[in-house]
């Protein structure tokens, strides 16, 4: 069991107050002990970070691509150690670790190489422009240029500790900014590895650099720092909404990617092959990553035609999913991230049960001991008032309405705080389209849960501020400067 220091200005860092245990969510066992961060450990990282950045900030962008490049090769190197260390300290099924944590990852910091040298100016046409008080007349040329916006702190989730991290810092480094990573508390362990990894791969000392903890202290830390110039989190809504009033006070730059409570829409002209598409989608809930994932379609709104249908096919599908050691390579279902998410879920469930909701499938913890699992539950019948169809729950837990017309379908997907990503389920694609543009949700689905890599990803209302995700991802951590001169 390793114990890990801060990784400061490129090299490992004795934590002064020690350490705090990381847990395996599926054994209860100690993965590894990472470092709890004081103020001052916090503070000299982001003294690194301003200290590289001017460098960084000024290096060839041929460079920067360079860097990115091989910090993706090593990461595919170095995959074979950290696949089981993620494994362990997520909790993800093996397969979900081998396949979308470092390979996603390494995906990412080469799709950012790229964007290294996508063009940062954009040259605007000359106007002449009459002289005035201000200065004389003639034909005034300008271009609106990319620019860094200088230290970014990025506040990472447990759920894909390492991609989450990966689509902050690979853009962030592109464009020339440095950065000062806070993972999640659950799972950090893998986040530190990687500082050795990019130090290998070129990056100057200081250009990034990881602190934890195990409670709120460090992340508050890093966001109130004065010379920190832009927040980039994701993580819940509430936690969201501290960081923002914390970086108003110094007019920091946010991206906030935050909570969802995602609508897959079914529509009463689907048929057979749609609505079994749709089952299979709305299942992703309970067999990736036992639904802790914020694009999640964890409401399923069914008109009235297709409702038990549909239901009996979620049944049928959550019962037939294996829940257990996320090692064995038939689980599909694997645990909790910890005790307290695992208690928060049955305690949403319950309060369903109480609110008179039907559960259909799962609803009890399972007879499984070591680990924080809860199973693929089914709760049918909800009204969209209930708070089980309202708040996020992150968890494998999936909420089924029924809706009589459109309007009334609109109105419950739109009708919470959230609205980061809904799905419209439907035989016509061009209605799906035109159903899509009433939805208040940053990300729409049609017919699918895949993704598109160079969309924009952000979410409307409480779902965030702000996008990422292929070149708006380089956008994201820059600032446009306008230069002007007289041709």
């Amino acid at each position: 069991m390793t114990a890990y220091g801060h990784w400061i200005d490129g090299s490992w860092c004795e934590p002064a107050q020690g350490h705090y245990a990381v847990v395996n969510p599926a054994t209860e066992e100690v993965v590894g002990e990472a470092p709890e961060a004081t103020r001052a450990e916090v503070a000299a990282a982001v003294a690194a970070a301003r200290a590289a950045y001017d460098g960084w900030s000024r290096t060839d962008p041929r460079e920067r691509a360079a860097v990115l490049d091989r910090i993706a090769d090593l990461l595919a190197e170095h995959g074979g150690d950290l696949v089981p260390l993620l494994q362990a300290e997520t909790g993800a099924t093996m397969r979900l670790a081998s396949t979308m944590q470092v390979p996603t990852a390494a995906d990412r910091f080469r799709r950012y190489a790229r964007g290294a040298l996508e063009p940062d100016v954009v040259p605007l046409a000359p106007q002449p422009v009459k002289a005035s008080a201000l200065a004389p007349g003639g034909l005034i040329g300008a271009a609106a240029v990319r620019r860094p916006v200088g230290v970014i702190g990025c506040i990472t989730s447990y759920n894909f500790p390492i991609v989450n991290l990966a689509g902050k810092a690979a853009p962030a480094l592109a464009m020339g900014n440095t950065v000062v990573a806070k993972p999640a508390p659950q799972d950090p362990l893998a986040c530190l590895e990687l500082g050795p990894i990019l130090k290998e791969a070129g990056l100057p000392d200081g250009a990034f650099n990881v602190v934890t903890g195990s409670g709120a202290a460090a992340g508050e830390e890093l966001v109130s720092h004065p010379d920190v110039d832009m927040v980039s989190f994701t993580g819940s809504t509430a936690v969201g909404k501290k960081i923002a009033e914390s970086a108003g006070r110094s007019m920091k730059r946010t991206l906030m990617e935050l909570g969802g409570k995602g609508a897959a829409i079914v529509l009463g002209d689907a048929d057979d092959k749609t609505v079994a598409s749709a089952i299979k989608a709305v299942g992703s809930v309970w067999s990736f990553h036992s639904g802790q994932i914020c694009t999640a379609p964890t409401r399923v709104l069914v008109h009235r035609s297709l409702y038990e249908k549909v239901v009996a096919g979620l049944k049928h599908y959550a019962e037939a999913l294996t829940i257990g050691d996320p090692v064995d390579n038939s689980t599909i279902v694997g645990p909790l991230i910890s005790a307290a998410q695992r208690d928060r879920v049955e305690a949403y469930i319950a309060g369903a049960r109480e609110q008179g909701a039907r559960i259909v499938a799962g609803g009890a913890r399972p007879d499984l001991k070591p680990g924080f699992y809860v199973p693929p539950t089914l709760i049918a019948d909800a009204t969209p008032d209930m708070t089980v169809a309202r708040e996020e729950l992150f968890g494998p837990v999936v909420v089924a309405m029924a809706f009589d017309d459109e309007d009334e379908a609109v109105r419950i997907a739109n009708g919470t705080s959230y609205g980061l990503y809904d799905y419209v389920f439907s035989s016509d694609a061009g209605h799906a389209w035109a159903l899509a543009a009433r939805l208040r949700s940053g990300n729409v689905g049609i017919n699918t849960v895949q993704r598109h890599p160079e969309t924009p990803f952000g979410g409307f209302k409480d779902s965030g501020v702000g996008r990422d995700g292929g070149s708006f991802g380089l956008h994201a951590y820059s600032e446009l400067q306008s230069v002007v001169w007289p041709s």
